[in-house]
């Protein structure tokens, strides 16, 4: 028997090597990875950049071995600055260095997830069309940001593509299942970043067959983004049957360039991201297409790893199109605001998946859903949540088939009709609560909405209230209630892209997906149907190449307000737009900004609000940033006399506080004929105002840029709601359009 003092010498070395332990993973836990912004490059020798960030590093580390090991990325080639491991303390330190902007914390950001092109009518067959004239974006580089690609897709197939631009700097990064002879004419460059990913999560292991330490896409989405913007051309495309046709990208002679930075096992490190956007500029794309972001709340310009990365691409003359987010239809929601980006929001486009209910009395409802496998054409029980709660849940989670909510004796081989709720929305919720109780299928009631949750395992229609209501009635009148759903076709219906768009597709991301009934392996989808500004975002990047093509001189600026300012605001009939939500409401320029894009009419625009690098940092300043942080970002200061927020030359004009009068100026450049007359026609938003001096605009071969103010004046004398109306430029041929939005309050307030 051990004695009294070993024993507690031995309770002691045990209690030491769990506090060594513990500080072990304290130590781990407490350093993280960091960008430090250091602003414009202050020369064009990348080595010398690199040997400034490992001085910084050692002064602070204390060795140059310190220095290497802690840098995970050295950012040379757009602007300057560098990734690297550190502790808060040691962040804070830094922050304070001679010629260090900002130093931001690691964060991970999160993707925003055919027939649309023939929609916005880019056409090939069109002799005078936006592809035509555009070579389908011949000679333009397209740079996808997202989980990477899949190239052995038809849509990334090089048959008739040109030769690789002279221009190119990119390589085609090996790894995981992906080698030099994955890349060719039409994916011209692939690159993986991981590092900021593995210095907060630790290393990815991916002996799951989950992932590929590569340029390949295990998830889908990269590979489905990228076909939207630039695929070729693949007839009989479908996804399982579904919305069958020929596949395209918008620019599908363009040219794609892949960096991949969002992991399946955990989205995207900003630190990677911004790597990614410093290569791309080296690189030499045209255009980047960026499908990523946060949620709300936004962080300031300079915390913002893709606001820093694309100040500076843009800087270099390359659009960068990004995703609005997908938190709407509420509002104040939307990302990605930085004035140099283009930012994209996801509408619908003319295609539907109609679904035919019907009921016990044969009586029939029309329904949607992404569904075409077994358990159709036969009749089932059909029994409402609400009444078949679960012993530990309630009415009201059953209601909407919550989960754990249901009884799983009285749902096996029922159809169950759930309703949306304020506290669960989601149909993809309530169809894993059906399939785990046995369930053989879903009616879920939801307020309208065009985007359609696809089902696996057992069908699922989504129905909206009203339809419902008529099924809840129903089964009110019987005491034996039966339901069967039809297969799902595909027909036109009405609006414009984000939302059911067929695509290419990921095998890898579908290849461990099961029927939830069968537990058998489910075919692999070489095309799928995605929803989101992940789907807009890429529609607009392709247009953008094809305006690159044809406009190789046009800013970034011009380009963007060539899509804003021939935009349209009404659906295909005429009518205005809608927003979905609950209820639908009509669209306004905060659900669609300039609009829904219009291809063809955004390559001859007539007149641009141009801008740049000078504007966007005389808008920084006028924002209150930093003077010294400004000089370093651009080598130039301030302006003594700063100009308003207000006047920044966006093809747009937002008023959030109108007090009682306010003018507000803009500059248009001349892009059509040179002899050009221009006669101003405004529509005031409710409640204020608007008159424009002058109100011609004539343009010769010696004047071809012009400035106008426009005059606000509030009519309302109490706090009001935002008001809209817009600025037309007309000269009989073209129609300049921007959106007028304007939110007045009583100047006694404030």
């Amino acid at each position: 028997m051990a004695s009294p003092c070993l024993s507690f010498i031995l309770l002691l070395l045990l209690l030491l090597l769990l506090l060594q332990q513990s500080c072990s993973v304290f130590s781990r836990r407490s350093t993280n990875a960091y960008i430090v912004y250091m602003g414009e490059r202050p020369h064009d020798e990348p080595d010398l950049i690199k040997e400034t960030h490992h001085e910084i590093l050692t002064n602070l580390l204390g060795s140059k071995e310190a220095a290497k090991e802690s840098i995970l990325y050295h950012y040379k080639h757009g602007f300057s600055g560098f990734a690297a491991v550190l502790t808060a303390s040691q962040a804070k330190v830094i922050a304070g260095f001679h010629g260090v902007v900002r130093v931001v914390p690691n964060t991970i950001l999160s993707i925003q997830t055919t027939r649309s092109w023939d929609f916005l009518h880019v056409n090939p067959h069109s002799g005078n069309g936006i592809l035509s004239k555009s070579g389908s974006g011949c000679g333009s580089i397209i740079g996808i940001i997202d989980t990477g690609i899949w190239p052995e897709s038809e849509s990334f197939r090089d048959k008739g593509m040109g030769k690789i631009p002279s221009r190119w700097r990119g390589t085609c990064q090996e790894g995981d299942q992906f080698n030099r002879s994955n890349c060719n004419r039409k994916i011209i460059g692939a690159r993986w970043y991981i590092k900021g990913y593995e210095a907060d999560f630790g290393k990815l292991d991916p002996s799951g067959g989950v992932e590929f330490l590569s340029p390949r896409d295990a998830v889908g989405h990269g590979t489905h983004t990228a076909s939207i913007a630039a695929g070729a051309l693949v007839e009989n495309a479908s996804f399982r049957g579904l919305a069958r046709g020929s596949a395209r990208g918008g620019a599908p002679s363009a040219h794609l360039a892949v960096y991949k930075v969002c992991w399946s096992t955990g989205g995207c490190s900003s630190v990677d991201v911004l790597a990614a956007l410093d290569d791309a500029v080296r690189d030499r794309v045209d255009v980047l297409s960026v499908s990523l972001g946060s949620s709300p709340p936004l962080n300031a310009y300079f915390d913002d790893a893709l606001a820093i990365g694309s100040f500076h691409a843009v800087a270099k003359g390359i659009s960068v199109v990004c995703s609005a987010g997908n938190s709407g239809p509420s509002p104040q929601t939307v990302i990605n605001t930085a004035p140099w980006l283009i930012s994209v929001a996801a509408s619908t486009i003319d295609r539907a998946f109609p679904t035919v209910i019907t009921l016990g009395n044969n009586r029939t409802f029309v329904g949607q859903a992404l569904y075409t496998r077994k358990n159709v054409n036969k009749f089932y029980s059909f029994v409402y949540g609400e009444n078949i709660f679960s012993s530990d849940s309630d009415e009201d989670s059953a209601r909407s088939c919550d989960t754990g909510s249901l009884n799983a004796t009285l749902a096996k081989g029922n159809v169950v009709l759930c309703f949306q709720t304020r506290y669960q929305r989601f149909t993809t919720t309530a169809i894993r609560t059906v399939q785990r109780v046995g369930g053989v299928g879903l009616v879920f009631a939801k307020s309208p909405s065009k985007d359609v949750t696809p089902s696996t395992g057992i069908p699922c229609v989504e129905v909206d209230l009203i339809t419902g209501t008529s099924l809840l009635t129903y089964m009110a009148s019987t005491s034996k209630p039966m339901i069967k759903f039809s297969h799902t076709k595909t027909k036109p219906d009405i609006a414009a892209p984000g939302v059911g768009i067929l695509a290419a597709w990921s095998p890898a991301a579908s290849s461990l997906t099961t029927d939830d009934m069968t537990q058998k392996e489910l075919p692999l989808d070489n095309f799928k149907i995605e929803s989101g500004t992940s789907m807009a975002c890429p529609h607009v990047s392709g247009i953008v190449a094809l305006l690159n093509s044809m406009h190789p001189t046009w800013t970034p600026a011009a380009i963007k307000s060539a899509l804003i300012t021939t935009a349209t605001v009404k659906d295909e009939y005429g009518l205005n737009a809608v927003a979905e939500g609950a209820p639908y409401k009509q669209a306004d320029p905060f659900d669609y900004g300039g609009g829904e894009v219009d291809p063809n009419k955004a390559m001859d625009p007539g007149l641009i609000y141009d801008m740049g690098m000078k504007d966007y940092l005389h808008f920084l300043c006028s924002m209150g940033y930093n003077s010294s942080a400004i000089l370093l970002i651009s080598n130039s200061p301030c302006p003594k006399t700063r100009n308003r927020v207000l006047n920044l030359n966006l093809p747009s004009i937002i008023i959030p506080n109108l007090k009682k009068s306010l003018a507000v100026s803009r500059t248009v450049t001349n892009v059509g004929p040179e002899q050009s007359v221009y006669t101003a026609n405004v529509q005031s938003p409710p409640g204020t105002n608007v008159r424009v001096e002058p109100w011609i605009l004539s343009f010769n071969s010696t004047m071809k840029k012009m400035k106008f103010k426009v005059f606000f004046c509030s009519q309302k004398g109490v706090l009001g709601r935002y008001s809209f109306g817009h600025l037309l430029w007309e000269n009989g041929f073209h129609a300049v359009r921007i959106p007028l939005i304007v939110g007045t309050i009583n100047a006694d307030l404030l």
